[in-house]
């Protein structure tokens, strides 16, 4: 069901005079620095119905912000002091005791019965200054997505990056032994609340990807007598075949511009990378060799596209024009590289590697230049890049006869390591975009 929501983007400009302390910020593309100590306190309320939604949105902020790794969020229970009213500057000398060097307050005003209207700010506490602020408008059952949004507001002030909070997670929720595993098609948000199944046919299901308005996913299905490719909508459930083609088809991804397919098709033997245009309903062959072509992935502006290919002995990462022109291998380092998938900053080239009795996630440059390795155990696979580029998710695969998979994140430092909590086992996980302000 479609949830409206409104934002009243009104930044207020409150900005007090302060001592000579430098503005509180983080550089985040170094490999070194120190966590930023911030208190998120308790939002206040005006009404005794929201109070609890008040304490959830700070609990859901504190963890965020926590989980990113950015930050060192600092318990309520050693705060000092009563809670600020958002409506005046705080005690800073109260915050300086407890270290903070951010601080963030809030409250919940309720407009009527089904609408809530949310107010945050964020302050420099050394600074003694105002960094943010943003009022939101929604209703009661939607306060976990303002949370994100404020969530996303604190980290762009202070990284100078956009976030990756409000935004979603497609993935395959397993069950049962390894050799009669149930795969399910569900999503949930980035940090694991709200999952919902999205199909509960029979048919198992592989490789969702996200279109770039987060609202449509394609992926491949085994209800039939081959693997075909799906597009579904999330809000409706509706979703389609996407024809008959000759072979089997893998790997489906969309373009950023949303209007093609890019995905493997295997004919006698053979795996090609075919450009599927979704007006016309017609496809294009792009590569013609007789190795394996496989797991495309579009660059950021849609002029490129990686995949990996063993055309050259073992699999290695092409990069070739969209059109198909000009392929050039990029990987030269040992082992075997497959699963390649192209920042949406355009940057970097997340990929899978297998070699010594294990498997890895790693990142390279887009000219194959920069490799190293994010993550490494009995089996990691199949990255996915969070919406600003700075956080990647995959699948780790456990041992054992049951073996479940979990899904897990590491930021580009590979220092932040976190496995993302689901009721079951996770698989083939694929971020979405920022989900668009009318979503839901």
């Amino acid at each position: 069901m479609r949830l409206y929501l409104k934002s009243l983007m009104a930044l207020f400009c409150l900005c007090f005079a302060g001592s000579a302390h430098a503005q509180l910020s983080i550089d985040i593309t170094k490999s070194e620095f120190d966590p930023i100590r911030i208190a998120v306190t308790d939002f206040q309320s005006d009404d005794a119905r929201t109070k609890q939604i008040a304490q959830d949105i700070a609990g859901v902020i504190r963890a965020n912000l926590e989980r990113s790794g950015l930050f060192d969020v600092l318990e309520p229970a050693g705060f000092v002091g009563t809670a600020p009213d958002i409506r005046y500057q705080p005690t800073f000398a109260d915050w300086r005791v407890i270290k903070a060097q951010g601080l963030v307050v809030g409250r919940i005003v309720r407009d009527s019965d089904s609408r809530l209207s949310v107010e945050y700010r964020l302050w420099d506490v050394y600074g003694e200054s105002q960094l943010e602020g943003l009022r939101l408008g929604t209703s009661p059952d939607n306060w976990r997505r303002i949370a994100h949004q404020i969530s996303d507001s604190i980290y762009k002030r202070l990284t100078g990056e956009e976030g990756y909070f409000d935004s979603r997670i497609v993935y395959i929720a397993e069950s049962g032994p390894k050799i009669n595993r149930t795969k399910r098609l569900s999503i949930m948000d980035q940090d694991g609340a709200n999952v919902k199944a999205l199909l509960t046919g029979p048919g198992m299901v592989l490789t969702p990807r996200f279109d770039r308005n987060a609202q449509k996913i394609a992926y491949l299905s085994y209800e039939g007598r081959r693997p075909e490719v799906y597009l579904m909508d999330i809000e409706t459930g509706r979703r389609e075949k996407l024809g008959a083609f000759d072979g089997m088809t893998t790997s489906p991804r969309f373009s950023p511009d949303g209007r093609k397919l890019v995905f493997t098709q295997m004919n006698r033997g053979n795996s090609e990378i075919y450009s599927f245009d979704l007006a016309s309903r017609t496809s294009t062959r792009l590569t013609d060799s007789p190795g394996i072509d496989t797991s495309p992935s579009y660059s950021a502006d849609g002029k490129k596209i990686v995949f990996n290919s063993d055309r050259g002995g073992t699999p290695q990462l092409y990069v070739m024009n969209a059109d198909g022109k000009n392929p050039k291998r990029i990987s030269f380092g040992k082992g075997r590289y497959t699963a390649p998938v192209w920042s949406p900053r355009g940057d970097k080239i997340a990929f899978t590697k297998s070699g010594g009795g294990k498997f890895s996630i790693g990142v390279m440059n887009t000219d194959g230049s920069g490799e190293r390795t994010l993550s490494s155990s009995y089996l990691d696979e199949g990255p996915t890049w969070a919406p600003n580029g700075r956080v990647v998710l995959f699948t780790r695969e456990g041992r054992g006869e049951r073996g479940l998979s979990s899904v897990y994140s590491v930021d580009l430092t590979g220092r932040n390591l976190r496995k993302v909590p689901t009721p079951t086992g996770a698989s083939d996980p694929a971020w979405s975009p920022l989900l668009p302000t009318r979503s839901r």
